[in-house]
């Protein structure tokens, strides 16, 4: 089970970027998949999810408005459209397929990870 994601990079505020998640070795379609991020010195925190269809999904509170979480089933990838970014969604940014196929927030349900992507945002 492979989950590599890409996209990250050094952005101004106000920027935006893509990131991908791309999915190998796992039944992607019917996987609840997130996104996390880690900044350093903090905890790993939930940014958005998606269920399994692509019908329903959540986001923190702080990503409300800005950010848009999707996926493509046929090619077993995951995207999170970063826009407005600020100095503060500065992280890794991870993507992790859940046990299950629902759009949870809860990171103990997720049990496939990736290897993350750096976000960087100047202000």
């Amino acid at each position: 089970v492979q989950l590599q994601a890409s996209g990250g990079g050094l952005v101004q505020a106000g920027g935006s970027l893509r990131l991908s998640c791309v999915v190998d070795g796992l039944a992607f379609g019917v996987r609840g998949m997130g996104w996390f991020r880690q900044a350093p010195g903090k905890e790993r925190e939930f940014v958005s999810s998606i269920n399994a269809s692509g019908r329903t999904t959540r986001y923190t509170e702080s990503a409300k408005g800005r950010f848009t979480v999707s996926r493509d089933n046929t090619k077993h990838i995951l995207y999170l459209q970063l826009t407005s970014l600020e100095p503060d969604d500065t992280a890794v940014y991870l993507c992790a397929a859940a046990n299950g196929p629902h759009a949870t927030t809860n990171q103990w349900e997720y049990n496939r990870w990736g290897q993350g992507t750096q976000v960087t945002v100047s202000s």
